[in-house]
């Protein structure tokens, strides 16, 4: 067991908490969605299908999303995590707005993502706020 996934379980965790173990499997899936959505965002700027303003919050989440693991359990910053993963949905629903008038599809398959972010974001705000 590696000394961030001790620490991690040291916290005091909500009851309706997952078990440590669905998190792999669901960002996995999560990723994947990422992946697809996320490029072809990505692609449509390449292509001028859109304007490059469009890709902003989807580079900005990627970014957030990216952090969130190495404040979490690299720095063991619930405070910085909380922050970070706010600032997950709030560049995933600023994404999802931006892009619907391009391409619904795009905007519609972040449902998934979205309903997760949001399920970790009160997660993460409710541990900072019991291991305060």
């Amino acid at each position: 067991m590696n000394k961030a996934y001790s620490w991690y379980q040291t916290l005091v965790k909500p009851s309706w908490a997952p078990p440590s173990w669905l998190f792999g499997p669901v960002w996995s899936f999560l990723y994947c969605l990422i992946a697809l959505s996320f490029g072809s965002v990505f692609y449509k700027v390449a292509t001028k299908s859109v304007p490059p303003v469009v890709a902003l919050p989807f580079v900005l989440n990627l970014i957030f999303n990216l952090a969130f693991s190495p404040i979490q359990f690299g720095l063991r910053n619930n405070a910085l995590a909380a922050v970070d993963i706010l600032l997950v949905l709030g560049t995933l629903i600023w994404a999802i707005v931006v892009i619907f008038p391009y391409s619904s599809w795009i905007a519609y398959i972040q449902a998934p993502y979205l309903l997760w972010v949001i399920f970790a974001t009160i997660l993460q705000l409710t541990i900072t706020f019991i291991n305060r």
